[in-house]
Formats: C-alpha cells, structure tokens, sequence
C-alpha cells in the first residue's frame, strides 16, 4: 500500500486491487479515532481518498490511518472472499431483475453455466458496492461469483436502457440512466439507482450490500 498526499487537506492510499479497497473501507470505517479526523472517505477502483477535516494534519491523519490499516495489510494484498463477508451484517438492498438480457446467452457460452447457470450464479451470492462512477447513481459491484468475471463486448452498443444489469470483469452494475455502455447485459430492474427525490439520491453507496432476485 502507497499513501500520497492529494493536495493540502487529503491523502491517497494506493491499494492493489479492488478486494483491497472494499477491506481497506471497512477498516477506516470501523475505526473511531478517524471519526474526528476525516471528512470523507472516497473509494475508487484501486484507490481510497481520506478528505481530513480542516484543521487535521495530514501527518496525524496519516499515523492513525496507516495505523489501522498496517495489523491487517496482509489481507489487503491477499484478498480473498472473505474480505467482502467481513461488511455483510447490514440488511441487503434487494433488486429484483427479469433475466432476458440480450447478452444472457453469450455469457452463458464465455462462462459454460449456461443461461440458467448464468441467473442462478448472479442471484446465488451477497455483491458489494466497492465504488461509484461512470453517471450519477452507478454502482461497480464486487465479491460475486467469480465464475461471472466476463470481458466487456467487442462493440459497445449506442445506447443501453435505464435499469439494464450487466457484467464486466469482475463487476456487475445496473446503469441508471440509458447511456452508450459496452457491458454484457444479462437482465432489466425496474428501481431506480438515481432518484433526486430520494436522500441521498443513489440507491447504493460504497460498503453496501446487494442481493439479486429474480422478479
């Protein structure tokens, strides 16, 4: 693990992969001597940004952080799946989908499950939101069956509809709003990820839980 400060009033910790940053939340999260010290916590694939609150040394931000993290590093670089159980206390948010896809039958052949195989692989196991982006609302989802890891289409299709569920790699994800998006789609949800009524107005944050149904 790397920690670089970012500006004047953060640091970046620089993980190895994004296993590690979903334990490295948890971690920081957990840990009260950062309530008084942090005013954010920002995950992102294979990095974590620590926002200090002001008035919050960067060099005491840094010892308390290193400090929580440093006992546990060897299973930041040694994930395994048991780094994500370690967050699944809280209640699952459960989305319901209608697996009919236009990519359900290709990523039945690339995985060999089959297009049942394919359902009952996404809807067998907990996912976790390790971070956000892409749109307002997009969620990358980690920690599900590794038999789903797929690559992403050779041609990215113009438009992907609100509420389509993909995979790519080792996420899956629900596009919240139609956009262009070169994911494998296996499915469709009707609940919306992005709502600006809704506080706070995305559906999952980083640290959710996340379980598929089938509608």
């Amino acid at each position: 693990m790397n920690v670089l400060p970012y500006g004047d009033r953060a640091l970046l910790l620089e993980l190895p992969d994004t296993a590690a940053v979903v334990t490295c939340l948890d971690t920081l999260r957990a840990d009260p001597a950062l309530t008084d010290l942090v005013d954010d916590l920002v995950p992102g694939a294979r990095t974590v940004l620590l926002v200090a609150r002001p008035g919050v040394a960067l060099d005491r931000l840094r010892e308390v952080a290193t400090g929580a993290i440093v006992p546990d590093e060897k299973h930041l670089d040694r994930p395994d799946q048991g780094a994500f159980r370690q967050g699944l206390s809280t209640a699952p948010i459960e989305i319901p989908v209608a697996y009919d896809g236009p990519d359900l039958g290709e990523v039945g052949r690339l995985t060999g499950l089959g297009e049942d195989g394919v359902v009952a692989a996404h809807t067998g196991t907990a996912w976790r939101v390790a971070f956000g982006g892409f749109a307002p609302g997009f969620a990358y989802l980690v920690g599900g069956d590794p038999r789903l890891a797929v690559p992403r289409r050779e041609s990215p299709r113009t438009r992907v509809p609100a509420g389509a569920v993909g995979l790519a790699g080792e996420f899956s994800g629900v596009y919240p709003r139609a956009s262009p998006g070169g994911w494998q789609l296996i499915g469709r949800t009707e609940v919306a990820m992005w709502d600006l009524d809704r506080d706070p107005p995305a559906l999952l944050a980083a640290g959710a839980t996340v379980r598929f149904v089938e509608a």
